[in-house]
């Protein structure tokens, strides 16, 4: 368990200096007010999810150390968002559709409405 712990701590640091990289650039060079740094972040720890994923499950590995520095440490420290997408996409695969749309939908409701109460509760 504490092996477990360490990779994921080590991932999940390289993941958020990476994220926190990402956001340090694209805050001092942003020009059009977008979040940018956030929309990149997501997109590639989508992107980086899927590959490692696929691979994973490609090659029929069963590798808990890549999966634990890499997915759960490295993409969970650089975004959350992959890993929503890849638990969605794991709904599809099982022909969940209506958990995969129930979770899709209340996971951006709450979003919205936590960090409208969060904002809310500082204002």
């Amino acid at each position: 368990m504490i092996r477990n712990l360490l990779l994921v701590l080590l991932g999940g640091g390289f993941g958020s200096i990476a994220r926190y990289l990402l956001s340090y650039f694209f805050t001092k060079n942003n020009a059009i007010h977008f979040p940018w740094a956030t929309f990149i972040a997501n997109s590639i720890g989508c992107l980086l999810i899927g590959l490692l994923f696929g691979y994973i499950q490609k090659n029929n590995l069963q590798n808990e150390t890549l999966k634990l520095l890499l997915i759960t440490g490295f993409c969970g420290g650089f975004t959350t968002f992959s890993t929503f997408s890849l638990e969605n996409i794991q709904f599809i695969q099982n022909q969940n559709y209506n958990l995969a749309l129930i979770y899709t939908l209340t996971s951006i409701v709450v979003g919205f409405l936590a960090v409208i109460i969060g904002f809310k509760i500082f204002n």
